[in-house]
């Protein structure tokens, strides 16, 4: 089975985007592959002896096989916690997206990638662009993250509907529970079963000690010939 390169994006921020980003690293590590998880750009970095440095691309820096530095996995760390083209604005920089794809590789040839990107699928890089434009450049697959609470659906119909739209493949999607008390999670669920049309890869419940590995046991890696849902 071959198991591709994947760009993961969510209906919002704060879905759990990186904690399947490293799940997925981890399967794909506990299958004997190389791979890494790869956030071309994070907000909200503190500043320490090394430079800035996100906690999203520690924790995939922290899965990811040797051989990368943590620049390769973070290679655009902005100091405030806000929307990154804002952020960026206020460093005095700006963000390209054919720059941010060009920073994403491999440490050695063969390794699998799994790329996270920021916030929604639409979040501003600029005037001009947006996320949307660096999973176009890299043409990976797309895994949706999907919150389970109040207005998923609706965000989670229109994104898969728009990444189909721009010619991509939605090769799967993740239910989470970040929230432990949310209404109607399992009736949203099975709706979105129904309706979004792409294999169900997990779902991931709230849990009290959120890490890769235990999220790991809750999913399972999308291959390009999955048919099922």
């Amino acid at each position: 089975m071959r198991y591709p390169d994947l760009f993961i994006t969510g209906t919002d921020t704060e879905v759990g985007k990186t904690l399947v980003s490293a799940a997925l690293v981890s399967a794909l590590r506990e299958r004997g592959l190389r791979a890494a998880g790869i956030k071309p750009l994070a907000s909200g970095a503190r500043p320490g002896p090394e430079g800035l440095r996100n906690e999203d691309g520690e924790t995939l820096w922290a899965v990811s096989s040797p051989g990368y530095e943590y620049a390769d996995i973070n290679p655009v760390a902005l100091e405030p916690a806000i929307a990154p083209h804002i952020a960026a604005a206020e460093a005095g920089r700006s963000l390209v997206a054919r720059e941010l794809a060009a920073a994403v590789r491999p440490a050695q040839i063969g390794d699998r990638l799994v790329v996270e990107g920021v916030g929604g699928w639409l979040v501003p890089l600029s005037d001009t662009e947006t996320m949307e434009d660096l999973a176009l450049l890299l043409g990976f697959p797309v895994v949706l993250v999907v919150a389970l609470r109040l207005g998923c659906l609706n965000h989670a119909m229109l994104t898969a509907a728009r990444i189909r739209a721009v010619g991509l493949d939605l090769v799967g999607w993740v239910a989470t529970e970040p929230e432990a008390q949310a209404a109607r999670r399992d009736e949203n669920f099975a709706c979105l079963r129904e309706t979004l049309g792409a294999p169900c890869l997990g779902r991931v419940p709230n849990l009290d000690r959120p890490e890769a590995e235990r999220v790991r046991r809750y999913l399972r890696l999308p291959s390009q010939s999955d048919p099922s849902s």
